[in-house]
């Protein structure tokens, strides 16, 4: 399966950034968010924090506002400008770029990176990088939280799926991916289907299993500390559709 051509790290966001907010209105309760961000600024207490893919600042400015210092990478001047606009988000320093090279100073009581966000790096090699500079910027009592999906190759039926994700009167929004078991790779639109016309999203993506990401952490001299179904820290087992794992030094 070939990856989608002239698709870089700026594609997703520059694409999207118009449509994020409501996007995510659309696919997340906003107790999500909130429980995102309680579960957060507990970890970081009164240290700064480090949002890889800040996007448009869902979870980075009402962390903010709880008194945590948030500091921003992101490849998408699209997003960041998005992110400038809103209440509060011209005071949070955003470093554009990719975050696999995460080009910051300082170091993080806690870095995380949310809505599979992670797998935008759509390497083996870039994951494991990234997860080797995160461990360069956290503190010494710092950790490293991912929010990704769990794989499921059995959405796919001889590698490629259409879903539904969201039906309203006017609009409906389909996912069609392609996916490709050997790279771990999935390939995808999101597709908005309105009277007006139809637009599509391209989404890559490099998925990771729970266990993949534990040994990533393992090479960058960390090691999983906790892992959570959701934010409201539900035990993680078999049927979990997601994660959140919290990485640490030994």
């Amino acid at each position: 399966m070939r990856a989608m051509a002239a698709y870089g790290p700026s594609t997703y966001g520059d694409q999207i950034a118009d449509f994020y907010d409501e996007f995510v209105s659309l696919v997340f309760p906003s107790s999500t968010t909130e429980q995102a961000v309680a579960f957060l600024a507990e970890l970081a207490g009164d240290g700064p924090a480090l949002e890889l893919g800040i996007g448009t600042g869902r979870i980075a400015l009402p962390l903010a506002e709880r008194g945590v210092a948030v500091t921003g990478v992101d490849a998408s001047e699209a997003m960041v400008a998005r992110l400038r606009r809103r209440p509060g988000g011209s005071a949070i320093p955003v470093m554009l770029g990719d975050f696999a090279d995460l080009a910051v100073d300082g170091r993080f009581r806690v870095v995380y990176v949310v809505f599979t966000t992670f797998f935008a790096l759509l390497t083996q090699e870039a994951q494991v990088r990234c997860f080797r500079r995160v461990a360069e910027h956290l503190t010494d009592d710092g950790v490293f939280v991912i929010e990704a999906f769990v794989p499921d190759p059995t959405l796919y039926t001889r590698g490629q799926r259409v879903a539904a994700r969201h039906i309203e009167p006017g609009r409906l929004l389909l996912d069609v991916g392609r996916h490709d078991p050997v790279t771990q790779r999935v390939s995808a639109q999101q597709v908005i289907i309105e009277p007006t016309g139809i637009r599509m999203l391209p989404v890559e993506l490099r998925y990771a299993w729970p266990s993949e990401l534990d040994l990533m952490a393992e090479l960058a001299g960390l090691r999983l500390r906790e892992r959570f179904a959701n934010w409201q820290r539900e035990p993680f087992g078999a049927a979990s559709a997601g994660h959140v794992s919290v990485y640490g030094r030994p």
